[in-house]
């Protein structure tokens, strides 16, 4: 096989960048494919406010002309300044399963980046930690969230066999949820509220919804600060976020607490499975997605956690709880059988130790790696 690596720099290219993994999952039944649009829209700095920081390239990986691989390259100097590191972030990696296109791939990001003045490369990741990020490396056989990753098995040994060491993990878990709260439950619910003066915020429309977003999307970046990768997002960063997802949340899926002076301490965010309707939409909203969108949200089996945030100075006072607990309401209501977690660090262990309460599996793990120059 004889591989030419082509940076992207037409409409056309980048076209062919969003559509390879379509070509290469085609026919898979867990791969839940984005929308292509949006796709296009994160891969240029016309259109996605985090190139304000982000230097950014991407190749395609080109065999007699056929698309058989793709990778992305971002330096996040915001990132690598609160760090200290210079580094660069592999992303949007895809290929065949060819040691030579995956090797091409890797060292066309490792060349770029040495260039650059980096010390070496880690990732998958993405531009910030709401985009995408790692490799799964266990749970093939099980449907992932919209906020998750799906990768083929054989990407894990390219990785490794290209020099890359594993440098963090996420996990995932699935939880039944029950038919009814326990009494205990409730009890302690009350308790914390009552306790420290605590309001649950409930909103019942988007409007509502929307009024608090910035609000959330401020505790966000103060309750996720020291995590793994994380970048602080500012307002125009916060806003094309807003604008991307805030419009298909369903509000009762989603709750706030605040403390008696009306500060918002937590949040948690969670949304009908949309990766069947995903699917289904094939990539576009039109002519059929947004139906196939619409369908899922109203009568949901299965809910996605898809962030929960609680301001530092409230950990370990029972914030969590109360969000939970709260939610369960809404889920009991709307007969839920299953949730989904999306990735949470394995280094979490509170969070961890919490779902592992419930009735669960973990079923799911990806994979950030790192190899220095």
């Amino acid at each position: 096989m004889s591989i030419i690596i082509k940076a992207c720099s037409s409409a056309a290219d980048f076209k062919a960048f969003v559509q390879f993994p379509f070509d290469l999952y085609k026919g898979n039944k867990y791969w839940v494919p984005p929308f292509k649009k949006d796709e296009l829209k994160a891969l240029q700095a016309a259109t996605n406010p985090a190139f304000q920081y982000c230097e950014a390239q991407f190749w395609l990986a080109l065999n007699h002309g056929q698309v058989v691989g793709r990778v992305g390259a971002i330096i996040n100097k915001i990132h690598n300044e609160a760090t200290g590191e210079q580094l660069c972030r592999v992303s949007r990696i895809e290929f065949m399963d060819d040691d030579k296109v995956s090797a091409a791939l890797l060292q066309t990001v490792e060349d770029w980046a040495k260039e650059k003045g980096m010390h070496g490369v880690h990732g998958p990741l993405g531009f910030t930690n709401l985009d995408h990020q790692a490799i799964m490396i266990e749970g093939f056989d099980h449907l992932p969230s919209i906020a998750s990753e799906y990768h083929l098995p054989y990407y894990l040994r390219h990785f490794e066999a290209a020099g890359y060491g594993k440098e963090m993990d996420w996990v995932e878990f699935r939880l039944k949820q029950e038919k009814e709260l326990p009494a205990k439950a409730l009890k302690l619910n009350d308790m914390i509220r009552n306790r420290y003066g605590l309001k649950v915020v409930h909103f019942t429309n988007r409007k509502e919804l929307k009024a608090y977003a910035n609000k959330i999307f401020d505790l966000l970046n103060i309750a996720f600060g020291e995590l793994f990768g994380f970048v602080k997002m500012d307002k125009t960063l916060a806003d094309f976020y807003i604008n991307k997802y805030f419009n298909i949340l369903n509000p009762k899926f989603v709750k706030v607490v605040e403390d008696k002076d009306a500060h918002v301490i937590g949040f948690i965010i969670s949304l009908p499975s949309l990766s069947e309707a995903m699917q289904k939409a094939n990539g576009s909203l039109f002519p059929f997605g947004w139906w196939h969108i619409a369908q899922a949200l109203k009568k949901p089996k299965v809910v996605d956690l898809l962030l929960t945030g609680i301001h530092p100075s409230w950990q370990a006072q029972g914030v969590s709880a109360l969000l939970i607990t709260e939610l369960s309401k809404v889920f009991i209501e709307h007969d839920i059988a299953f949730i989904e977690t999306t990735g949470m660090l394995e280094t979490n262990e509170k969070a961890i130790n919490n779902w592992k309460t419930f009735d669960h599996i973990q079923h799911k793990r990806k994979r950030c790696f790192r190899k220095m120059f």
